[in-house]
Order: structure tokens, then C-alpha cells, then sequence
């Protein structure tokens, strides 16, 4: 009983998610919103995990405090071709 009252629910926010998906496309193709999301999460993942990766290395050269997401642009770019590098 549990399980199937999970299904429903499981099923029923799918159908809002993917309702909520079809009113933001608008007049899209699917397929082209589909990769623009895509896109945009795969960028994101990128970010997190370069943001991760940086303040690992702070961290373990002892700047404790260090939030790489929380520089300024200015200080970011400074650093910007040597992670390219990296």
C-alpha cells in the first residue's frame, strides 16, 4: 500500500514538473529545449565542481576561509588562465 501511494505521488509530480517544463518552453521544439537545459545543467555541474576543486586546494594551503565562489569577478579572472591550464 505504502509503495503504491509512493508510484502516485511519484507519478503525479512528474506530470507537474513536466507541466511546469512545457509552459516555460512556450513555442520551442522540445528537442531544442531539452539541449538548452541540458546545456545548462552540464555547465553547472562543471562550475560546482571546479569551485569545489579550488577551494580544496585553498583549504588544504591552510586559507581555511577561502570561498572561491565568493570572489569578486576581478580576483576570479586573475586566476582564470591558470585553472584553464590546470
Amino acid at each position: 500500500m505504502v509503495d503504491n501511494k509512493k508510484e502516485q505521488e511519484r507519478a503525479e509530480l512528474h506530470r507537474m514538473i513536466w507541466g511546469i517544463a512545457n509552459d516555460l518552453r512556450g513555442s520551442v521544439d522540445g528537442w531544442d529545449f531539452k539541449q538548452y537545459v541540458l546545456g545548462m545543467l552540464f555547465y553547472r555541474y562543471i562550475s560546482e565542481n571546479l569551485t569545489n576543486y579550488i577551494n580544496i586546494g585553498e583549504h588544504e594551503a591552510g586559507n581555511i576561509d577561502f570561498d572561491y565562489a565568493k570572489l569578486a569577478d576581478s580576483e576570479a579572472e586573475q586566476a582564470r588562465q591558470d585553472l584553464v591550464k590546470t
